[in-house]
């Protein structure tokens, strides 16, 4: 599995003292987190989450080297990487130990087969405080699965709703 073309900018490390890592790791690659970010403000009437009305006007853009996530809440966010998945591999993310240790929960879904774009990641702050996210270290780590032979119908066949994203993608029904 060829990771250059697949993944750009491509880290290949090595990790700089002080940072979390990034880049390739043993059995994946660590992705980057780019320096936008969604914040998530609560109206202060209340309101509810729901991903056929969601609203945008619930989030703040930042756009900065660190982001502070409220506690208790969450933030949108993308990779610093543009993926491009062939059409024989399944990608799955898990967050990293060093957030997770700290009450950060990195949720992204799986990479499907011949699914492009930047990864727009849903990282929630489970602590009673803030928390601060790096842009340009590593975010969460991405496993990535060989078939033995090509999927029937790929992400690209379905063109699926969040091909080739550029931005930090709301959800669309």
């Amino acid at each position: 599995m060829a990771a250059r073309g697949m993944i750009e900018p491509f880290d290949e490390g090595p990790k700089r003292p002080g940072t979390i890592s990034s880049g390739l790791s043993s059995y994946g690659y660590d992705m980057r987190l780019a320096n936008e970010f969604r914040v998530f403000s609560p109206p202060p009437s209340g309101g509810i989450m729901d991903p056929k009305d969601f609203q945008s006007a619930h989030f703040t853009h930042v756009t900065e080297e660190a982001c502070v996530v409220p506690a208790n809440s969450f933030v949108l966010a993308r990779s610093l990487e543009y993926f491009r998945i062939p059409r024989d591999v399944l990608v799955l993310c898990f967050g990293k130990s060093t957030y997770a240790r700290c009450g950060v929960l990195v949720n992204v879904t799986p990479l499907e087969p011949e699914w492009e774009g930047y990864v727009t990641i849903s990282v929630s702050n489970t602590s009673p405080l803030p928390s601060r996210l790096h842009a340009g270290e590593g975010i969460a780590q991405l496993v990535f699965l060989g078939a033995e032979e090509v999927c029937a119908v790929s992400y690209g066949d379905r063109s699926g709703k969040y091909q080739a994203q550029r931005d930090i993608t709301p959800p669309r029904t």
